[in-house]
């Protein structure tokens, strides 16, 4: 047994608590959607230009921004100007993107990339070759050519063709600087 006084706090492993004994237990504010057991650490405004907030989990906050009108209740000419002021703010986080600063994942693809990617259904390392088949692919069965008259098919044509112009001008910038 030891002495009163001394301490049996002299190493590792600690044999004694941490801290306070009559610690409570952390309060954690659960997700504002009804019947979600999630933490609730991501705060959303309830309406434009209110600083009260719903407290959501990642999840919910997702969906929640998904709907949401940064411009809603606001004149043309008051929604310009918050456009202009946003854009002259974040302007410096733009100029980083020179030095991939600011780019998608491993930054190895633009965020258009990645779009375009996605539109053939094609993975963020997929090699040029196999890009050109996807789009052949896609071409062939989309071309007004092949479907006369179907406006749907010409735009998703269309789509496709921007799609890979992004692709191929990333690919000779790759060269380019290679």
């Amino acid at each position: 047994m030891p002495r009163p006084g001394r301490s049996d706090d002299w190493g590792f492993p600690r044999w004694r608590s941490y801290g306070d004994k009559s610690r409570e237990a952390a309060k954690v504010r659960l997700c504002d959607r009804v019947n979600c057991t999630e933490v609730g650490d991501r705060p959303a405004p309830k309406a434009p230009n209110s600083p009260e907030r719903w407290y959501f989990c990642e999840k919910h906050a997702a969906e929640y921004n998904k709907n949401w009108n940064y411009f809603a209740g606001l004149s043309k000419e008051e929604a310009a100007k918050r456009a202009a002021d946003e854009s002259r703010d974040a302007s410096g986080f733009r100029q980083s993107a020179h030095y991939e600063w600011a780019g998608s994942g491993d930054g190895s693809r633009s965020r258009d990339e990645m779009r375009a990617l996605d539109l053939f259904g094609l993975d963020a390392h997929a090699e040029f070759e196999d890009i050109r088949k996807a789009y052949r692919a896609r071409a062939k069965e989309l071309h007004p050519d092949v479907n006369p008259g179907d406006e749907e098919a010409a735009a998703e044509f269309q789509k496709v063709q921007a799609a890979y112009d992004v692709l191929k001008s990333a690919e000779q910038r790759r060269i380019d600087l290679g």
